[in-house]
């Protein structure tokens, strides 16, 4: 494979991160959307596109292991990237898995009455998601420096996150009613702290691409199951 063939090979793989991640996005927030409207329809639609965001990994991963094969000979920065993006098209899969839980959740509320407003939740779904957009921005033209800032914003998630729990949990204690509700709103912003984790994790790998050093950028706090 020559070095132009490599060139807009692995163009045509950024692009399709690019792809994907934009599937994702828009089914992170329209999956909070549609949980604040108790729009059911909504939710099972983006319970069904998960599939199709699974088949855009996997066809980005099929791409990209071709790729390493046929290159000849292969350098340790095109290595680094081609390993680098196996690693981020799974984690945006993962996202997508979170936006498909909070769809579930809104199936499982129903049309019953939310037991708080939802506030705080819309705003975590905000911030995770423009958190990635930076973050796979930094990843395809391989800008380090803002890849470094990225994570330390991940602290205004944990906040809205403990907001909403400490909430929650008062709720079930004075209304034992409204416990299985406010369980399924606790995963729901649950799924949103762990993707903001996950930009984290991308923004290790742009930097990694970069610099050859792999590192964790940041330490979550969260004792719950990281799973």
């Amino acid at each position: 494979m020559s070095r132009e063939t490599l060139d807009n090979k692995t163009r045509y793989l950024l692009d399709q991160i690019l792809v994907l991640d934009s599937m994702v996005e828009n089914s992170t927030l329209d999956a909070v959307e549609a949980l604040k409207r108790h729009d059911i329809e909504s939710a099972r639609r983006i319970y069904a596109y998960d599939s199709q965001i699974n088949a855009k990994r996997f066809e980005i991963e099929q791409d990209t292991m071709i790729t390493i094969a046929t290159q000849q000979p292969i350098m340790a920065h095109d290595l680094r990237l081609m390993a680098s993006i196996l690693e981020v098209v799974s984690e945006l899969e993962r996202m997508g898995d979170y936006a498909k839980g909070i769809a579930r959740v809104t199936m499982m509320i129903g049309s019953e009455p939310h037991i708080k407003p939802l506030v705080d939740i819309p705003r975590m779904a905000a911030k995770a998601v423009d958190m990635l957009h930076r973050a796979i921005g930094a990843f395809v033209t391989g800008d380090a420096e803002t890849a470094r800032v990225i994570p330390d914003e991940d602290d205004e998630i944990d906040d809205l996150y403990n907001q909403v729990y400490r909430e929650l949990v008062a709720i079930m204690f004075t209304k034992p009613a409204a416990i299985d509700q406010a369980n399924y709103l606790m995963w729901a912003a649950h799924n949103l702290e762990r993707l903001g984790d996950r930009v984290s994790n991308i923004c290790e790998r742009t930097i990694y691409v970069v610099t050859g050093q792999l590192k964790e950028l940041a330490a979550s706090d969260d004792q719950m199951d990281k799973s």
